[in-house]
């Protein structure tokens, strides 16, 4: 029960807290981003459904395919075995067998061409879908870059270009653990995909968001870890 993820569990987990940052910071940016990491966990579930389940279309097709392949290698091979010594020799039956062995050769890459044309097409679709929250995880990064909290310590350094933040203490510490909790939920998605597809361009980039995910939620805690160590800021 508690050996791999379970999409409906991350998408209420996501529709949670998209409400709760709504509630907190309804006019804001962030409320929008996870309502768009909502969207992006719902139309998630077709694609795992595509991922993990065999392309009958696409394997009927390899087959016939395949078997084409190779009645055609048959026959060639067929026609090579028939021929004679005749008026040309030797030298004509080795130059038939070389050129039977390059077709042999090109045969064999058409048949692994039409053998991994399934698992490419899935590649295809995952990276796409990882592309998204590779791009929503960036997004959240943009949104927490300005909630600096030596604007709230050192009120006085701030300059006329500096960011115009109207949050308090309590109000900075919620949106950047908000922000940090989006980051590890489109980690999450992100490995739905490499739990339903066992390739290595997938794992990869999979691997790639949680890094990422991962290194920018450590620097939003070093910001939470700022502000709780002035525990009397207003």
């Amino acid at each position: 029960m508690y050996t791999e993820l379970e999409l409906s569990h991350v998408q209420q987990t996501l529709r949670t807290l998209q409400k709760r940052i709504t509630e907190r910071f309804p006019e804001s940016g962030l409320s929008q981003v996870a309502a768009d990491l909502c969207i992006i966990a719902e139309e998630t579930e077709p694609v795992l459904e595509k991922l993990s389940r065999p392309n009958w279309v696409v394997r009927t097709f390899v087959v016939l395919a395949i078997s084409l392949v190779v009645v055609l290698a048959g026959g060639l091979f067929a026609l090579v075995g028939s021929l004679s010594l005749g008026d040309d020799g030797l030298g004509s039956v080795l130059q038939a067998f070389e050129s039977a062995a390059q077709d042999l050769v090109f045969l064999g890459i058409a048949i692994y061409f039409l053998v991994t044309i399934e698992g490419r097409l899935k590649r295809r679709l995952a990276l796409r879908d990882l592309r998204r929250l590779r791009a929503i995880v960036h997004i959240v990064d943009m949104h927490q870059l300005t909630k600096d909290p030596e604007h709230l310590l050192v009120p006085s350094d701030r300059t006329a270009s500096s960011p115009d933040s109207q949050l308090t203490r309590f109000e900075l510490s919620r949106y950047l653990d908000y922000c940090s909790e989006l980051l590890a939920l489109s980690s999450k998605l992100a490995a739905l995909h490499a739990q339903r597809m066992n390739d290595p361009v997938v794992l990869d980039a999979v691997n790639d968001i949680e890094v990422l995910a991962a290194n920018l939620s450590n620097k939003i805690w070093q910001k939470i870890v700022i502000l709780d160590t002035i525990p009397n800021l207003a």
